[in-house]
């Protein structure tokens, strides 16, 4: 499959050199059945990425890692996994799923942990809305400047929480490509009457795409 033209996009599909060496013919579970569409994490796979997501080319994949949380409240860092999906459906927005599980010092799985879901929204300009829910009750709405192609940033406009909810008010998260191809992030965030601190990182590598 070939891209849409952007400005420093190729239209030629490469993969980094340190992604999973089955990385190209892998993708996110497929409903072929769908009478439309099903979402694809894999650029060489169903529908072209729409033009207005070119921007997020680089993320489109399963990225899967290791990262530290911290919380202001709560002795720690804490260790987790963590698998990341980008999908597209060819439609001019780029969904997004987060899947966490927290590992012991020697790095066994303990137990699931943190779920978010959403969506990334890339506007005409290149700037972003992105819209993220977590399985706490917290439903927050991001806006970012327009990315390089290969970092991005986004900071909270608004945070919606439920009464169960821990007191996140805001947050930013800065993402880029690192290692020649691996995906990292950063997270910060004001929550439980502090200020604006780091709360979360990672560091995850292409498995599919």
């Amino acid at each position: 499959m070939t891209q849409p033209d952007g400005n420093d996009v190729p239209t030629t599909i490469t993969g980094p050199v340190n992604a999973a060496p089955d990385s190209p013919q892998r993708n996110r579970p497929q409903w072929d059945d769908l009478p439309v569409p099903d979402d694809t994490a894999n650029l060489r796979q169903g529908p072209d990425l729409h033009e207005q997501c070119v921007g997020l080319l680089p993320l489109i994949g399963v990225w899967r890692g290791t990262g530290e949380v911290v919380y202001p409240t709560i002795d720690g860092p804490f260790h987790f996994g963590q698998q990341l999906v980008f999908a597209h459906d060819g439609r001019p927005f780029v969904s997004y799923e987060a899947r966490a599980w927290l590992l012991d010092e020697d790095g066994k799985v303990i137990r699931p942990a943190a779920r978010e879901t959403g969506f990334w929204r890339p506007q005409p300009d290149g700037s972003l809305e992105v819209l993220i829910a977590h399985a706490t009750g917290i439903i927050e709405a991001w806006y970012g400047e327009k990315g390089d192609l290969r970092s991005w940033q986004i900071e909270t406009d608004a945070v919606v929480r439920t009464p169960s909810a821990k007191d996140v008010v805001a947050a930013k998260r800065l993402y880029g490509l690192v290692n020649q191809g691996d995906l990292a992030y950063v997270d910060e965030r004001a929550m439980q009457g502090q200020p604006m601190q780091p709360h979360m990182s990672a560091l995850l590598h292409r498995v599919v795409g």
